[in-house]
């Protein structure tokens, strides 16, 4: 996985459902050049771990679209298991009306791709962000039993978009609105000694 890191993301076209239920027969990833994308994989549809994540990106959803990314989840199921899924009321174990595109990698090449098929049966948990230029900028790949932290992608998405539009780098819990870092050996300096007394964030 982390040789696709600086790298163009692998690009695929397969079915997705839509936010509109709508089923495209082509949704591809380069469709989306020119927006950040947050691609994020899960193992199976009607499962456990899964509802709680895919209802989290939609619950921020409006927060990502505000910086211009799109939201886009991938498991190896079909459209069509995807929908059925959709049109199933959270509290009978469905996800509702999301909004975002569920895309369907049945022949599991859009995982494989990514370094993330696990035992050629389902994909692990991974996250990529990717930039307007379809260049993969941070991943992060989780085991089946652990969910992630919808917050902790938008932090990222805002620490990339603040480094490109500032040209610092984010130190260790950057938040959005904080300063960043000079890229030099005094910025650095100049950093920790203004930072160095203030106490760790707490888990």
């Amino acid at each position: 996985m982390s040789f696709l890191v600086a790298s163009e993301a692998p690009d695929f076209t397969a079915e997705a459902v839509m936010g509109d239920d709508r089923i495209a027969p082509e949704f591809s990833l380069s469709s989306l050049r020119g927006k950040y994308v947050v691609l994020f994989f899960y193992p199976l549809d009607f499962t456990f771990v899964c509802p709680s994540e895919i209802i989290a990106f939609d619950k921020m959803l409006d927060e990502f679209r505000s910086r211009n990314a799109e939201v886009v989840g991938v498991s190896v199921d079909s459209a069509y298991t995807h929908l059925a899924w959709k049109n199933t009321p959270v509290n009978k174990g469905g996800i509702g009306p999301i909004r975002y595109p569920l895309v369907a990698d049945l022949n599991k090449n859009i995982a494989r791709s990514y370094g993330i098929l696990h035992d050629e049966s389902v994909a692990l948990r991974g996250l990529f962000l990717i930039d307007k230029e379809g260049v993969m900028r941070h991943a992060v790949i989780n085991d089946l039993s652990l969910g992630r932290s919808v917050p902790e992608a938008l932090r990222m998405l805002d620490a990339l978009k603040f480094t490109e539009e500032h040209g610092q780098v984010c130190p260790a819990n950057w938040q959005q609105g904080e300063e960043g870092m000079t890229a030099t050996a005094e910025g650095v300096a100049d950093y920790l000694s203004k930072h160095a007394a203030e106490p760790e964030p707490v888990a």
